[in-house]
């Protein structure tokens, strides 16, 4: 079920507020989320419901075995934790991957080909590291396993976030989930933050999506002018896809009593690709940062050591979003710029002004962009030569001219300039009564844009979702 739905606004969103708020206690409201949650990630493949249920009962078990031991034995339970999530999430992800390319390699010498076709569990990527830093915190005695096993079950399937993030660590929302505060002005912050992320959605992401589509994937022989269209679309579209699908998740959240952490924090006004990625996917920055990087040794080692565990890091990281090469090469294009910058670039750049740097960091990040859109190898490496004049300068086809309305221009125009403009200048000084005026007029605007797009528009699926 995707938030930008009419299914998810008009039907199952009324419906589970409706009875939410009727319950009494929390451990009653707890039940019901849970319940609701499991519809929500049912309604599409309900078969997948048995896996997320078999990783919600695995991690509580292991838990309680890990914080029931010490020693070694404790070692252990926390190494079959980690083993299993591990494990359920290559056997989904990756084996098709992993066959795929042993055939390839094999198969010149006479071996056999051996291809599988498995399908991928909607956000398997996501409630799997849950997963992970629960047991590794329990592990590491930041708190104790917990032994409901509703608040487990709650915490790891929460619909809000189960899909697509933000990443949430259990410590976050431990105390919540026996003690949440609901008043009327944190719904009404909550509202307004999901009403934001809806209108990033279907008012601008998935309105530049057709340029996007044109230029990566129907265009032949696509000339410079198309390649950076539709490259500078797809930058658009998948900032204001994903912190929109954020937004909505920390927005709900709030409504529901919870405190999600921050995903996104203007990440395209960045000076570096260092501070990208303090910007960029925050809550899995960070979870790579304390589960992956500094267990590696993080900056402790030598400069070699260090450059070789952010290079590590950002492959994993390229690989965690998906099982394609392109993928991987676009964590080690993300991991080769931060050791760049960690070699004397970043000083560089400090001297310098900063629409200089701004520009590098953009760039960069565009950069990468292709291989993470590209569908293969050969895809990426034509598209680059496109974007160079490979294929002739302003030509433009038929499907680009199409893709090209009115208001997908307007819309492109309008989210580059939303995506690095300042919010609120800091030394305007408007009356309280002025900005909260115009706030409400703005969301209420926002509101009934994005439902009549809602309602006359196609199922659009986050980008998110199949990572």
């Amino acid at each position: 079920m995707v938030f930008s739905s009419i299914t998810f606004l008009f039907y199952f969103l009324p419906i589970f507020l409706a009875i939410y708020f009727i319950t009494p206690s929390i451990q009653a409201k707890n039940v019901v989320t849970l319940l609701f949650s499991l519809v929500f990630y049912a309604w599409g493949e309900p078969r997948f419901v048995l896996i997320l249920m078999l990783s919600i009962v695995f991690n509580f078990c292991v838990a309680l075995l890990i914080d029931a031991r010490e020693g070694s034995s404790r070692r252990f339970a926390l190494a079959v934790g980690v083993a299993g999530n591990l494990t359920l999430l290559g056997i989904f992800k990756y084996a098709n991957f992993i066959t795929g390319n042993l055939t390839t390699l094999l198969s010149p010498l006479g071996a056999p080909s051996v291809q599988t076709s498995i399908a991928l569990p909607l956000g398997i990527s996501f409630f799997t590291f849950h997963c992970l830093s629960y047991v590794i915190d329990v592990y590491r005695r930041r708190f104790r396993a917990n032994r409901n096993p509703v608040d487990i079950a709650l915490y790891i399937s929460l619909f809000p976030q189960l899909v697509a993030g933000p990443i949430v660590r259990y410590k976050t929302v431990a105390r919540q989930l026996d003690a949440r505060r609901f008043t009327l002005g944190r719904a009404s912050v909550g509202a307004r933050i999901f009403i934001v992320g809806l209108a990033q959605k279907v008012l601008v992401a998935d309105v530049v999506a057709p340029l996007v589509q044109v230029a990566f994937d129907q265009a032949h022989g696509r000339s410079m002018a198309e390649a950076w269209v539709g490259l500078i679309a797809y930058t658009v579209q998948i900032y204001f896809d994903f912190a929109g699908y954020s937004n909505m998740a920390i927005g709900l959240g709030i409504v529901l009593g919870f405190t999600f952490p921050r995903n996104f924090r203007m990440p395209y006004t960045s000076l570096s690709i260092t501070e990208f990625w303090r910007r960029w996917h925050m809550s899995l920055s960070s979870w790579l940062r304390d589960y992956l990087y500094i267990p590696l040794g993080g900056n402790r080692g030598s400069n070699a050591q260090t450059y070789r565990n952010l290079v590590m890091v950002f492959l994993l990281c390229g690989l965690w979003h998906g099982a394609n090469w392109t993928f991987i090469l676009w964590g080690a294009w993300h991991g080769a710029f931060l050791v760049i910058e960690r070699l004397g670039l970043k000083s560089v750049l400090e001297r310098r002004a900063k629409p200089v740097a701004w520009a590098y960091a953009l760039l960069a990040v565009m950069g990468g962009w292709v291989l993470f859109r590209s569908a293969d190898l050969s895809g990426a490496i034509g598209y680059y030569a496109s974007l160079f004049g490979r294929n002739g300068v302003a030509e433009i086809s038929f499907d680009m001219h199409d893709a090209l309305n009115d208001r997908a221009i307007m819309t492109l125009v309008i989210g580059c300039v939303l995506a690095v403009a300042p919010r609120w200048p800091a030394q305007w000084t408007v009356p309280f009564v002025v900005r909260a005026s115009a706030d409400f007029a703005l969301t209420f605007a926002l509101l009934i844009f994005s439902m009549i797009t809602v309602a006359a528009g196609a199922y659009s699926p986050f980008l998110y979702f199949r990572f």
